[in-house]
């Protein structure tokens, strides 16, 4: 390609994506869903999604009667439980058989002087589990409670030497372990895959629903260019959306700190815009309508999302799901922007997942040509 053709290439593809600008703005559907996505949807799930204990209601069995008892009774206090309530032992399955309880403490007779006399006695905690995540992070905290409980009462009495070891706990990056700062950031980055994933799709649908393509192919530009111009158009409006939410929605109206670098994460997001804009423009090829794009790629981001590691921790997974999910640059991006943003990390950290993204992105966007190419040539 020679310099002259080149330029006419880059001036096509510029132009092009103004167009594409224009359209998006005349969508009054699509530009609410950005809108909505980048405001309210982070705001509502950061403080509507908790993976922390919140007033969750526990009961305590009190056989005991003791000073200790009555001591971990009154440690079980908002904003993690509600105020214990007192039944017997016979009232807990049915307790949580209706689902009045989540947690039942139940402390056996005894327990104060079997603790005195160097004995173990056995504490017994009732969880409803149907509620999983408040179930499995509230035993924990019940557990905690319970131990400083009785590791103060043995200090208190002198036989502290019956329990050697004392475990301390430092939370790094989020020590008031706020869910509110994982949930608004890692929002944002699954907000980025679905709608870089939509925008680009919608754009070639529309422009075929519409008969606008038809237009295009009379004009002297090329596949390639009118490819082209729909990503970096509608990666650059995300990108843009990005920062102006990370700024004004995470930063100041959620007072979420970002420890790293917002310039490097926006670098590093422009690079997964790539990946995944190539990824909508093919889905949009292989759709002959909208509502057949919207089957196939609901399952491609809602796959990406959940399985990214941005929920849970992606060496947690089956190994065949870590093979196919490392395939995909949401896992990358995910841990590129949980490095940079809560760790502080720099560039020559998160270079190897720049890189993963940038090579398949490619191999996304090559296919995706050869894709469009080939509609084109049908419409034509």
């Amino acid at each position: 390609m020679s310099n002259k053709s080149a330029l006419r290439w880059i001036h096509n593809v510029y132009r092009l994506g103004l167009k594409e600008m224009v359209s998006l703005a005349r969508d009054p559907v699509l530009l609410g869903l950005m809108i909505f996505s980048f405001t309210f949807s982070i705001y509502s799930v950061a403080h509507g999604v908790r993976t922390e204990v919140q007033n969750a209601a526990i009961a305590v069995v009190d056989g005991d009667g003791s000073q200790l008892s009555r001591r971990i009774i009154a440690a079980l206090q908002p904003p993690y439980f509600l105020k214990p309530q007192l039944i017997d032992r016979g009232e807990v399955d049915a307790g949580l058989d209706r689902g009045q309880f989540t947690f039942v403490l139940d402390m056996p007779p005894g327990m104060e002087a079997d603790l005195a006399a160097g004995r173990e006695p056995t504490i017994g905690l009732a969880v409803d589990a149907t509620a999983m995540t408040q179930a499995g992070v509230g035993t924990n905290y019940v557990t905690s409670i319970v131990d400083r409980e009785i590791m103060a009462f043995l200090g208190q009495s002198g036989t502290a030497s019956l329990v050697p070891v004392e475990v301390v706990i430092r939370a790094y990056f989020n020590p008031n372990l706020d869910s509110t700062w994982f949930m608004s950031v890692m929002q944002v980055v699954e907000n980025v895959t679905i709608l870089s994933i939509i925008l680009v799709g919608a754009a070639v649908i529309r422009e075929r629903e519409r008969g606008t393509i038809e237009h295009l192919l009379v004009m002297p530009v090329s596949a390639s260019e009118i490819a082209v111009a729909k990503i970096w158009a509608n990666g650059l409006i995300i990108l843009v959306s990005v920062a102006l939410s990370l700024h004004f929605v995470v930063q100041w109206l959620l007072g979420v700190p970002i420890a790293g670098s917002v310039p490097l994460f926006l670098g590093t997001t422009a690079i997964y815009l790539f990946a995944t804009t190539a990824m909508g423009l093919l889905l949009a090829t292989v759709a002959n309508s909208m509502p057949q794009f919207a089957m196939m790629a609901i399952p491609c981001f809602v796959v990406m999302n959940l399985l990214s590691g941005a929920t849970t921790p992606i060496e947690s997974m089956p190994e065949f799901f870590q093979v196919v999910m490392k395939a995909l640059p949401s896992t990358h991006f995910v841990a590129a922007s949980q490095a940079v943003l809560y760790r502080g990390a720099g560039a020559d950290i998160i270079w190897p997942q720049m890189l993963l993204m940038v090579a398949q992105g490619s191999l996304f966007l090559a296919l995706a040509l050869h894709r469009f190419k080939a509609m084109l040539a049908r419409q034509s």
